[in-house]
């Protein structure tokens, strides 16, 4: 005796109209708008899959293209000056989440060339350990990050910076920062720009266009006398789990002495980060409806069998089967084409986000057309990341929507009479 002859009678029966009928145009009709059903929450549990996937990966990437740059933690001093910095980085690295620190100043200029003016970020640092904190040396394209030595007027500027300026290796340009003007001078709200001349001696592309249009490094000592300033802004730290910096960040903030503000990376983005897990949450509903909508098929799909089958269920009374078990019959059907529906969905699903990386060059080639602008998008492929947590719940989602959407056609053959039923049989 197989495992399914040991099933329960509710259950056998459910089979039985699940699968296709053919005696007749009607139970062919029904067999169709099932298979639409079981379409329709297939294609909507592997878009969602795919779509989830999708953005998963580009936070992903996106995060970890900015912390490529970016500190996990970074150190202020209430003064606006670290001049101790290296007590304090020796005081932070006790702490044995701390991979590396490194001093900063960082301001903020317009770099001028032949009529081009573009703002920028300018950060001063050490060069033999900026990378213990940042990937910037290891994504230097051309020159050396070396370079930026005490007084050398050195500048490093990220890809699309010197594409907008025009600038190569060896060009000259010009940083104007704003210094307050003296009585007399005029200036515009009492500020004046002075130049400062910096010979380009390295390009970097991190490969997030927010940072390589906008960011450029020189050397500390030229940082801090382009600033007028007497030591650096703070440190900057990497953690060996970067999600862990908002709890290192508290814990150093009780360990460390002096006045000292801390930062990690997610304060520093959160907005961006917020946006993106606000939409991905409105994708996830507006998806589900879409399964929402399929599932309910199953709504007349199973009203429609319950009239096709009302003489076999008035047998089934009249053999003393229980109102119960009429229910079970037609909900075990209906369950059965979601979880069908769902099976073939996740499998779909899962095949296409764990290849998202070939299918979508391959319709970019066949068609002439590129989906990211990385200008807009910071990246200019699509990147996918399968979280089996996501498989789960949009799984568990499609077979409750399922499962709902039997209950009204269940419960009405349920109350279906057998005298009714038989009168024109």
């Amino acid at each position: 005796m197989s495992i399914i002859d040991k099933l329960p009678y509710e259950w056998l029966i459910g089979l039985r109209y699940t699968r296709a009928g053919k005696r007749s145009a009607r139970n062919s009709f029904i067999s169709f708008i099932s298979l639409i059903s079981v379409a329709g929450i297939s294609l909507g549990v592997a878009a969602l899959i795919v779509v989830l996937s999708v953005m998963n990966g580009f936070e992903r990437k996106v995060t970890e293209r900015m912390l490529s740059v970016l500190a996990h933690v970074e150190i202020f001093d209430a003064r606006g000056i670290m001049p101790d910095w290296q007590q304090s980085a020796r005081e932070a690295r006790v702490n044995p989440e701390v991979k590396g620190a490194a001093p900063f100043v960082e301001s903020q200029g317009m770099l001028v060339n032949e009529g081009e003016m573009k703002p920028a970020v300018i950060r001063g640092v050490l060069p033999e350990l900026e990378p213990q904190v940042s990937d910037v040396a290891r994504q230097m394209v051309k020159g050396s990050f070396d370079v930026l030595q005490p007084g050398s007027s050195n500048i490093v500027l990220g890809s699309a910076l010197a594409s907008a300026l025009g600038l190569s290796i060896g060009d000259r340009v010009t940083l104007l920062t704003a210094v307050p003007a003296e009585p007399g001078q005029g200036g515009v709200n009492g500020l004046l720009p002075r130049p400062h001349p910096f010979k380009v001696a390295g390009i970097f592309e991190a490969g997030h266009y927010q940072f390589d249009s906008s960011l450029a490094f020189v050397s500390l000592q030229d940082a801090e006398r382009v600033q007028g300033l007497s030591a650096p802004n703070g440190l900057r730290l990497r953690l060996a789990d970067m999600y862990a910096a908002p709890q290192v960040a508290h814990e150093l903030q009780r360990s460390m002495t002096g006045e000292l503000v801390m930062r990690d990376w997610s304060q520093v983005n959160r907005v961006w980060f917020a946006a993106v897990q606000s939409q991905k949450r409105m994708m996830f509903i507006i998806l589900a409806m879409i399964i929402a909508v399929a599932a309910f098929n199953l709504v007349s799909t199973l009203v429609m069998t319950v009239r096709d089958k009302q003489a076999e269920v008035a047998i089934l009374r009249t053999l003393g089967s229980s109102p119960r078990s009429i229910m079970q019959i037609f909900m075990v059907q209906g369950t059965l084409v979601g979880l069908l529906g769902t099976a073939i969905g996740i499998a779909l699903g899962v095949a296409v986000a764990m290849n998202v990386d070939v299918i979508v060059p391959f319709i970019e080639r066949l068609f002439g057309v590129h989906f990211l602008d990385k200008d807009i998008y910071f990246i200019s492929e699509i990147p996918s990341e399968l979280r089996w947590g996501d498989v789960t719940r949009i799984g568990g989602v499609a077979v409750l929507l399922a499962f709902v959407a039997t209950l009204y056609p269940s419960w009405s053959a349920a109350r279906q009479a057998p005298a009714d039923a038989l009168r024109y049989e």
